[in-house]
């Protein structure tokens, strides 16, 4: 892929979805669907309506399942290529895996295919870029936040000033927020990773916030974690 304007992007559909058994024992994950659609589908048209059409999608868990469902993109007016995984590489091994495939410059848009986040502005990534790339600093990643929702009260980090910490600052502003799984990548997080060697993605953002090259915004629109069959219940119950 050729990286302009536009940052290369992975739908990350390689996981097991072990919360969501039974119902992920025949389907992968994000194959699930709301209000009559699964996850995929809303993920490709969102991305498609915002002008981004060459992605990848990772899979491992009954990928063939994604693969039959959604072919080469064609009827979302997109290009597909499927990075497969004998078994589930985590996150950061499963774009480092695809790497060749996405063939960034320097950044790469990554997007959790498990979560319901219909109407995400693609447009905030894509300043986004254009900012890490003018920015004196070397930022690693660049993460979306959103406001924690009630099964995960405590959320993930601290935004303090368009910067993503581990730890709490001292200034009253900082906020404590949750990741929603979208996020930009330079891809010298990936560089130094074994290729085919499961490795999590949280570690290489903590040790890049270790000295605050982690940069980051709030997200307040429509999203979910769609962790466990009742979550989707009752998504599509608010759907209907």
């Amino acid at each position: 892929m050729i990286n302009t304007d536009t940052p290369p992007c992975i739908l990350l559909a390689a996981g097991r979805g072990e919360r969501m058994r039974p119902l992920t024992d025949k389907v992968p994950k994000p194959l699930l669907k709301v209000g009559g659609k699964s996850l995929l589908a809303w993920h490709l048209e969102n991305l498609s309506s915002n002008g981004i059409q060459e992605i990848v999608i990772n899979h491992a868990w009954l990928g063939e399942m994604i693969e039959s469902t959604f072919g080469n993109g064609n009827k979302f007016g997109v290009k597909i290529l499927y990075s497969r995984e004998s078994h589930a590489l985590e996150t950061a091994g499963g774009i480092r895996k695809a790497i060749d495939m996405l063939n960034p410059v320097d950044y790469i848009m990554a997007i959790n295919a498990d979560i319901f986040c219909p109407s995400f502005p693609i447009d905030q990534l894509k300043l986004a870029l254009r900012q890490l790339r003018i920015s004196p600093n070397q930022y690693l990643a660049h993460l979306i936040l959103v406001p924690n929702p009630k099964q995960h009260p405590d959320g993930d980090f601290y935004l303090e000033n368009r910067v993503v910490l581990d730890c709490k600052p001292k200034s009253d502003a900082a906020e404590r927020l949750t990741f929603s799984g979208i996020g930009l990548y330079h891809r010298y997080l990936f560089d130094m990773l074994k290729p085919d060697t499961p490795t999590k993605l949280a570690p290489l953002l903590r040790e890049a916030m270790k000295t605050k090259m982690v940069s980051g915004e709030k997200f307040a629109g429509t999203w979910h974690d769609v962790g466990t069959p009742q979550r989707l219940q009752e998504l599509n119950a608010a759907y209907e």
